[in-house]
């Protein structure tokens, strides 16, 4: 798939709104942090960045996947990747069920105001004690009447200390064990019961707000169920297959403003006489790390062609996930390196490059998961 002038002009509209709209507050929200995400998602919103693959009905922009790459990669240019985290739980994690699979009135109610930036909505699936296993999922959402009373816990949750609403994976169907009963919930925050236990304090992502959330006897709406009752587990998966993808996509960008800017750095360091860029094993290192970055790339614009045709992308979006995980981290390891001492320092890009990008082979899936999908789909045990 090649892109096109439409692709470019929407690009270079992106890239101006990350150098004047973002970059300038990275640090302070770093420091804080946090970033005031109600502030922050109407700007956004702006551009159509909250909604780009929506439907218009809903205030989307009706466009076709290959525009959310091209966002994406641009949000790799952000100075600190919890910002592109909390866009991405926005436009490409919590709310594709609900636009996929919603009702009407649930799309009015809490789409909409999601797409607009006027609503902050997180994803709640991971449990203490399950990771990556939503099999073994516990919170459950018992019916009585025309509710669902909603008990649990979740954690490590994006945007949670600041989300209006979740979509929660819960168990609705007594007895059911495994990936069997379990159903999307639409969970306002602001009801009875429900608290943000506590916010973590991480290696990286420092601005991105990260919760435990707890839900002692949450009464919703059975109406707010997402889709049909006890398909959330497959709905959830439909899901993530979004998310991956936009890990992929916005690990491109990273890599390849991380690799510009240590190119600029090793041409003009001199080391013992002449620029550190003609010492061939650093000339070599980063090249190398180029072809690998276009490769992955490549990967991710016939995945994004793939989807577009209606074909099941499953596999090539956990190939995706998975090389970005690795490239990324190997990405900001060398260019650390080839920084030497300054590249360490905690007030330089690389080691704050170098926190935030060790999250990319954990979330939305850890590398191990990764290699388990692809184990079956091959055929061998797993």
């Amino acid at each position: 798939m090649r892109l096109n002038e439409d692709h470019h002009a929407f690009r270079d509209s992106v890239r101006r709104f990350v150098d004047t709209e973002i970059n300038p507050h990275v640090d302070g929200w770093e420091a804080a942090g946090r970033m005031p995400l109600h502030d922050l998602f109407p700007k956004v919103a702006a551009l159509g960045l909250l909604g780009l693959e929506y439907d218009e009905a809903w205030g989307g922009e009706g466009a076709d996947p290959s525009f959310q790459l091209v966002a994406a990669e641009e949000y790799g240019r952000i100075h600190a990747t919890g910002v592109p985290m909390a866009i991405g739980v926005q436009a490409m994690m919590a709310t594709p069920s609900l636009h996929e699979y919603g009702s009407p009135e649930l799309k009015e109610q809490y789409l909409a105001p999601a797409i607009a930036g006027r609503m902050v909505a997180a994803i709640a699936v991971t449990e203490p004690g399950t990771g990556s296993d939503v099999a073994q999922l516990r919170t459950r959402a018992v019916r009585d009447g025309d509710d669902w009373v909603i008990s649990g816990s979740k954690v490590y949750i994006t945007n949670g200390a600041q989300a209006d609403w979740l979509c929660l994976l819960a168990r609705t169907s007594p007895g059911e064990t495994g990936y069997r009963g379990m159903s999307q919930i639409v969970v306002p925050t602001d009801l009875p019961g429900f608290t943000v236990a506590r916010t973590f304090s991480k290696l990286g992502n420092r601005c991105s707000d990260t919760a435990e959330l707890v839900l002692d006897e949450v009464r919703v709406p059975v109406a707010n169920t997402i889709g049909t009752q006890g398909r959330g587990f497959q709905q959830q998966m439909r899901q993530f297959v979004t998310e991956r993808m936009f890990a992929a996509y916005t690990a491109v960008g990273q890599c390849q403003y991380a690799l510009d800017r240590t190119r600029a750095f090793v041409r003009d360091r001199t080391v013992f006489g002449r620029p550190l860029a003609e010492r061939q094993y650093v000339a070599f290192r980063l090249t190398e790390l180029q072809a690998e970055v276009e490769l992955l790339r490549s990967h991710n614009l016939v995945t994004c062609e793939t989807l577009m045709a209606g074909e099941d992308i499953t596999r090539m979006a956990t190939v995706a996930k998975l090389k970005a995980g690795r490239l990324v981290r190997e990405v900001a390891d060398w260019c650390l390196q080839f920084h030497g001492g300054m590249g360490y320092l905690e007030d330089t890009w690389t080691a704050r490059l170098l926190r935030d990008t060790r999250l990319t082979s954990i979330g939305a899936g850890a590398d191990e998961v990764m290699l388990q999908v692809l184990a079956r789909l091959d055929g061998l045990p797993a």
